[in-house]
């Protein structure tokens, strides 16, 4: 009785804290209604339009187009927003303008492409997704916004959760890979990284999902391509991401370039207003990617002036860099093209970003030079992206338990990754500072000390092709190339590897080889590279082939030669120290990857949830005839998704289910015992996956539906436990009602997606 009681009295506490919480949101809600609406009376209709007019600072862009004459603008009232802009020193000067000149003093938002950290660059987000831990995650998102804030800046371009299917995009890297399970949860911790509990707050930044929609579907792999995709697809497996950051709270989203259902993104209003708003009940507010609003001219869709106006009337409330909405949105009011009252809507909802984010109440106050003498790559954050790193790395393979090495003897290090600390930060790192940034051979020089005596050498040049290698090596991420012949450049690099004891094969794609712009239709390891690894091999030395990629990539003559590979990413300002940490041991990689890798590009798209087909092919079949399959390659892919090594041991007991039955509104556990099997503490994502075997509509062959990673000292055994309720079995139908069909399903529990051990229930009324 006495614990019932307590029960009951934490119960209305808790009640009351709502109600608390509830009744203040609804007065903060009423005063900015009352605020907002009374500025909107003072202004005119080009002041409401300025306030629609996004344009760029000038450090660093993402297109070709740069404002111009931003001063006598903000003056003016024609600038809502500023992105690219960096430092308290120019975002006070500019901020001043807008408070202090303008006729009402309507402050500023400065936005910046905060990715994967700010000056503390952390791995890229394939790489993050990768440790499948949503609280590091979440914290490096807390981070970045804590550095990018203390700068200035208030508003991020991040997280882009678009799902991706196809290695060949090089914009995959940007993102969370190929599941929806996963890229929703990490949706959901990034904007809650970034965002806090208070937007106000000093050290938060506003999130901006993005794009929305569909971009990771461009045909072909190929960046800012068209998108065709049944409704079905889309809500099932496309948009659940998106969806999983509005409901977390995201401020605002950004559209995507390519078109959905015929009708491109930015002038899509049953993308941005059917379903943004009125089915997902999205309150923030819509910005277009870079020029997209101009790029609606290309699509086909008619002048400046008419795509601009079909853009707003769509749902989009901001238009970055392209102007067509200053320039042509007045015209379109006299010509009644568009209405006051579609303005209105649109100024409302970037003046209550303001309003949230505090800056009516003191424009100034993320411009505090004190904070960001502090704050900015300072040790804790540098400790904690090496640690990220080192989570991020993915062990491909490990013959003979090669790794990890001994801290003793030389090691050669050989490679055009080797030695270039502007490409350690990755893709979309603009913030970065390029020139202290240390490179692999640095990072493990300092991590290592006098313990290990590291040699280098080039080896190769990154690609045979210079103009190529140009292309791949923009923004500053230039790796020099050795113009001698290759025979010559091969063979000093030989000469080196003799002397040691280990070699490090520093390979794969530089930087810029992946993000945006940067599609491949040969996602294999450059066939120069590929030419100094196998001479690396001939010389009998144990190679280490530590990876750099921005994709998954065709490795399977490397799969087949090479004893271990160490998949890296790209891991950001602490890379080599986080490389050195996994090679020598310090720390046990714990990476799964994030996207399947296939044996070959004419594999893709290449995913696990894929549909079963009428003719499939038969359990450890190659080919068939007249089955789906192809003649010179299997099925399979190299490495599947939710794959990674450790260098302990882990083993799965036989999985257990609570009841073999599931009933609506009830609760079903699987529970598995997983033991460390091996000599090193290490850890494990331990990762559960459905299968509905009877549907209205077909369904994937496997969905990853929960996970957990946990750390387990040698000899250590623990039970791990998944709840599974009727809301897991939901999918959209042919209707779009999201329902759980009743009937048979198998669940899969193991350490990645094909090595699983299954059993069997039934959902019932």
């Amino acid at each position: 009785m006495h614990i019932q009681i307590k029960r009951l009295i934490f119960a209305a506490c808790l009640m009351v804290g709502m109600t608390i919480h509830t009744v203040k949101g609804q007065q903060h809600k009423r005063d900015m209604d009352n605020f907002i609406n009374e500025l909107m009376q003072q202004m005119t209709l080009d002041e409401k339009i300025g306030q629609l007019n996004l344009v760029t600072g000038g450090d660093a862009t993402t297109g070709a187009a740069v404002s111009t004459d931003v001063e006598s603008k903000i003056k003016q009232g024609n600038i809502g927003g500023i992105f690219s802009m960096t430092s308290v020193a120019r975002i006070r000067a500019a901020q001043e303008l807008a408070v202090n000149h303008s006729r009402l003093k309507i402050p500023i938002i400065f936005g910046m492409d905060v990715i994967h950290g700010y000056k503390t660059i952390f791995p890229i987000p394939l790489g993050l997704a990768a440790s499948w831990d949503m609280g590091l995650i979440q914290e490096t998102a807390r981070i970045a916004a804590t550095e990018a804030s203390a700068d200035g800046l208030n508003w991020t371009f991040s997280p882009m959760v678009d799902i991706s299917r196809d290695a060949r995009w090089g914009r995959i890297s940007e993102g969370s890979g190929e599941d929806t399970y996963l890229g929703s949860r990490i949706a959901e911790a990034m904007v809650h990284g970034y965002q806090g509990k208070d937007l106000a707050a000093t050290n938060t930044l506003m999130a901006c999902v993005k794009h929305f929609a569909l971009y990771g579907a461009a045909e072909a792999g190929r960046d800012y391509n068209a998108t065709d995709m049944s409704l079905h697809r889309m809500y099932n497996e496309y948009l659940p991401p998106y969806k999983a950051a509005i409901d977390a709270g995201a401020g605002s989203v950004m559209t995507s370039f390519n078109d959905i259902n015929g009708v491109p993104a930015t002038a899509n209003k049953w993308l941005m207003t059917d379903v943004l708003r009125n089915q997902w009940g999205f309150d923030g507010f819509v910005v277009t990617d870079y020029t997209a609003v101009n790029e609606l001219i290309d699509h086909g869709l008619g002048d400046l002036q008419e795509v601009s106006a079909r853009s707003l009337k769509a749902g989009v409330e901001m238009d970055m860099v392209g102007e067509g909405f200053l320039t042509t949105l007045k015209k379109s009011v006299e010509e009644g093209k568009v209405s006051e009252a579609d303005i209105d809507r649109a100024c409302r909802l970037v003046l209550e970003a303001k309003y949230k984010l505090g800056l009516f109440d003191d424009p100034f106050r993320y411009c505090d030079e004190q904070r960001a003498k502090e704050e900015i790559g300072n040790p804790a954050h540098l400790a904690k992206a090496r640690e990220a790193a080192g989570k991020s790395f993915v062990l491909l393979k490990n013959e003979d338990q090669l790794l990890p090495l001994k801290k003793h003897g030389t090691v050669a290090v050989i490679g055009p990754l080797a030695n270039t600390g502007s490409n350690m930060p990755g893709t979309w790192s603009v913030s970065a500072d390029l020139e202290r940034t240390p490179s692999l051979l640095e990072g493990m020089q300092s991590a290592l000390g006098n313990q290990v005596k590291l040699i280098h050498h080039l080896g190769s040049n990154l690609l045979d092709d210079a103009a190529y290698q140009e292309r791949a090596t923009l923004f500053g991420r230039t790796i020099p190339r050795d113009e001698r012949p290759e025979a010559e450049i091969l063979a000093e690099a030989v000469e080196v590897a003799r002397q040691a004891d280990v070699i490090v094969a520093a390979l794969g794609e530089s930087s810029e080889m992946s993000g945006e712009s940067s599609s491949r239709t040969d996602i294999g390891i450059p066939a120069v590279q590929q030419r100094l690894l196998a001479e690396l091999l001939k010389t009998g030395k144990p190679v280490v082939l530590v990876l750099f990629t921005g994709r998954p990539l065709t490795l399977t003559w490397e799969d087949k030669h090479v004893p271990a590979i160490l998949n890296v990413w790209f891991g950001g300002t602490e890379t080599g120290k986080a490389v050195a940490d996994v090679l020598f041991g310090d720390v046990n990689p714990s990476g799964k990857l994030p996207a399947t890798f296939p044996q070959h590009v004419g594999q893709v798209p290449l995913y696990y949830s894929h549909k079963n087909t009428g003719r499939p092919l038969a359990d450890g079949q190659w080919f068939q005839k007249f089955r789906s399959n192809y003649l010179d390659v299997s099925n399979d892919p190299l490495y599947p998704f939710g794959y990674g090594l450790s260098y302990t041991t882990f083993a799965y007991g036989e999985p257990v289910l609570s009841a073999d039955t599931l009933l609506r509104n009830g609760n079903l556990q699987v529970s598995v015992e997983v033991s460390n099997t091996g000599s090193y503490a290490g850890e494990e994502v331990v990762q559960l996956y459905i299968r509905d075997l009877v549907g209205s509509v077909t369904r994937p062959v496997k969905e990853l539906k929960g996970f957990q990673k946990i750390q387990l000292a040698p000899g250590q055994s623990q039970q791990v436990a998944f709840d599974l309720t009727e809301e897991d079995l939901k999918f959209y139908n042919a209707d779009l009602e999201h329902v759980a069909e009743t009937g048979e399903f198998i669940v899969f529990v193991g350490t990645n997606s094909r090595d699983v051990q299954e059993k069997r229930f039934y959902l019932k009324d």
